[in-house]
């Protein structure tokens, strides 16, 4: 797969109209009545009827498939404290995969505010404009904490892609690769190299799953997270280990799963080697893994290996997840995305690597043949049945849990227009590319 260079993702940044999204109107316009509809003297009418009623602004207003995408630049994409403007492109590029995978509209809103508290106030007043909100590239720890009272504060739902994006899709993997591994989550031994949002959301999810707490090793910058240490933050003494370990090489030697969320090269072919049979590593730093692929599968030749890369088997990519789940939780109007929701977006993932990948996906890879095994344990992101699956299972998870304002009584009528919706869009899109690159 051929890497983008500088020049190439500039020059698509700019060309044209400048960014990445825009926003359009859906209604008619062109005369006099049209705009006495839209505006005044019109609008006053939907107006009031959400006075009266503000569970109507989804009737009149576009707020049910409106998700504000939220960051302060903190710790943008592997680029780190960047700034929120700098941030931005990222955050446009969050917008154009809601809508393209999805059809769910978005606002990028970049935030120049540090101070947590702040931030949650901001986040809060504005919350009223949408059907959800989509936190992004905020630093840890202070993710945690502005998620979390959020999600106290507001009837929405909030979820912080960075912590359980990642955590879905590698918990989607980690489901198959149990199963061809032949392992047990209850036996497994787990090492986390980094101890982040993603690191932390993905641990508890894991746990969620079957891993037993007191089989997980954490481990930071300084080591690993045990009972010698002095200076963890609260988030990080929910992984202290009793195990007389303090070294990375310590903790992986007959680990079955390399979870890592670091950064480059901290896992080497020697560390590698001691693994326990059938290893599974997740080396998801980014642009360069813990450990390379090459390195990795010359290492070891009874390995699963996942990435964050898209030239490399078993990308784990957070787009397969983020824009379903938000499909499924406002098209029940759900007031929070739960844990449950969550399990079965990841249980959706997983079953769907499992089933026979359709003609479209091997053409769109330029493959012959794909099936469920060492390399494919996760489906691909150009995959349409993605969104009939996943978004089905966690919008069926929001009413079972009691979280949804809306029932769906057709399951199968509601997969088919996901179906539907989405082709239609993906349809405009492809004319589009196809006047650009004939």
């Amino acid at each position: 797969m051929s890497k983008a260079t500088k020049e190439e993702a500039l020059l698509y940044h700019s060309s044209g109209r400048k960014g990445k999204i825009e926003v359009i109107p859906t209604k008619p316009y062109c005369t006099q009545s049209d705009l006495s509809l839209a505006y005044t003297p019109g609008v006053a009418y939907p107006c009031l009827e959400i006075e009266k009623n503000p569970d109507d602004a989804y009737l009149y207003t576009a707020k049910g498939n409106l998700v504000a995408v939220i960051s302060n630049g903190t710790a943008v994409l592997g680029l780190g404290d960047i700034g929120t403007l700098a941030g931005k492109p990222v955050m446009e590029g969050k917008g154009l995969l809601f809508k393209v995978f999805a059809d769910v509209d978005v606002f990028d809103i970049e935030v120049d505010e540090k101070d947590p508290d702040k931030l949650i106030e901001i986040c809060a007043k504005i919350a009223p404009t949408f059907g959800g909100i989509n936190l992004e590239d905020i630093k840890a720890p202070e993710c945690f904490e502005v998620e979390t009272r959020l999600k106290e504060m507001l009837d929405i739902p909030v979820f912080h892609d960075d912590q359980h994006g990642t955590a879905i899709i590698s918990a989607a993997g980690l489901l198959s690769a149990i199963d061809i591994s032949g392992k047990k989550l209850s036996d497994m031994k787990v090492v986390v190299c980094g101890a982040g949002a993603a690191a932390n959301s993905c641990t508890r999810l894991y746990v969620a799953l079957g891993v037993r707490r007191e089989n997980v090793v954490m481990v930071d910058s300084k080591g690993v997270i045990n009972t010698k240490r002095t200076d963890l933050n609260k988030y990080k003494k929910e992984w202290i280990t009793n195990r007389d370990i303090n070294t990375l090489a310590e903790a992986v030697n007959g680990a079955d799963l390399f979870l890592g969320l670091s950064v480059a090269n901290m896992l080497t072919r020697e560390m590698l080697s001691t693994m326990a049979p059938h290893p599974i590593v997740f080396a998801m730093a980014n642009p360069n893994p813990e450990i390379s692929y090459e390195d990795a599968m010359e290492t070891r030749d009874d390995l699963i290996f996942a990435t964050g890369r898209s030239d490399y088997p078993n990308q784990i990519n957070n787009v397969l997840g983020f824009p379903y789940i938000f499909r499924g939780a406002l098209d029940v109007r759900a007031k929070t995305i739960n844990e449950e929701m969550k399990l079965a977006a990841t249980r959706a993932l997983a079953a769907l690597a499992k089933e026979p990948v359709p003609e479209s996906v091997l053409k769109a890879y330029g493959l012959d043949k794909l099936e469920f095994g060492r390399e494919y344990i996760i489906p691909k992101p150009l995959d349409p049945r993605l969104i009939s699956r996943v978004a089905s299972a966690v919008a069926m998870a929001a009413v079972e849990t009691g979280v949804a304002r809306l029932q769906i009584d057709d399951w199968d009528a509601y997969r088919k227009s996901l179906e539907k919706r989405t082709s239609e869009h993906i349809n405009r899109i492809s004319d589009i590319c196809c006047l650009r690159h004939p």
